[in-house]
């Protein structure tokens, strides 16, 4: 007697639902750059499990209220297909250079596209339009989340090939979200804070059927 392997679930998920995927991505991903760059100590970071993978999360108050923050106002440009780019700027606090800028370019199938400005919560730059890709096969959640573990993998060993942080940093994220997006009060524009003169790698990406996203890293080279 043989017995047929059931195939894994093949769904299209949501607008919606790859909205509130690619953003808590994203989330994950801030936390993901603080702990592994040693932006904040180890021991302001606590475990969860997330992806299938022990992820490290902050729990130090004014870190969380900032990007709770991020947060918020990402959920609703994310929904509202608004967001082209995410960027986590790494600063050295005694001179303000630029030493690392993580970007995670976001494209939705079958968009128009609409010019986008750079924003930043509390702290504009113009970039060129881009021809939307088409939707692409349905996968499965496990696809889905394989894809991301395999990014959070690279992101953990990207130690092995990023300069040592030496001095104190601080960090930014940086949203470039449609023109025509409502933008809160307590956000304001910014500059692309690009580094020059700098090394970029591209790491993996993943996607939904609603969502591409690919990662890169750009960082200045030791003196």
């Amino acid at each position: 007697m043989s017995t047929e392997k059931e195939k894994p679930k093949v769904h299209k998920l949501s607008l919606k639902g790859s909205s509130k995927l690619v953003a808590e991505f994203f989330e994950y991903s801030i936390n993901t750059i603080l702990f592994q760059r040693g932006v904040y100590p180890a021991e302001d970071f606590t475990t969860v499990k997330k992806y299938g993978l022990n992820m490290l999360v902050t729990i130090d108050d004014q870190v969380k209220a900032y990007i709770k923050k991020v947060m918020s106002q990402l959920n609703k440009w994310m929904t509202g297909g608004k967001i082209s780019k995410l960027v986590i700027v790494i600063t050295n606090k005694e001179t303000g250079d630029h030493v690392e800028r993580w970007q995670f370019d976001v494209q939705i199938f079958n968009k128009t596209s609409k010019k986008p400005t750079v924003q930043k919560p509390s702290d504009k730059e113009n970039s060129a339009p881009f021809t939307p890709p088409q939707s692409q096969p349905d996968k499965t959640d496990a696809d889905i989340q394989r894809e991301i573990q395999s990014i959070f993998r690279q992101i953990t060993a990207s130690v092995t090939f990023l300069p040592q942080l030496d001095a104190p940093c601080t960090f930014n994220v940086l949203v470039y979200a449609d023109a025509d997006s409502d933008v809160p009060m307590e956000w304001g524009d910014s500059d692309a804070k690009e580094i020059a003169n700098a090394e970029r790698v591209q790491l993996r990406g993943f996607s939904t059927g609603s969502h591409k996203v690919d990662t890169f890293v750009s960082y200045r080279l030791a003196d």
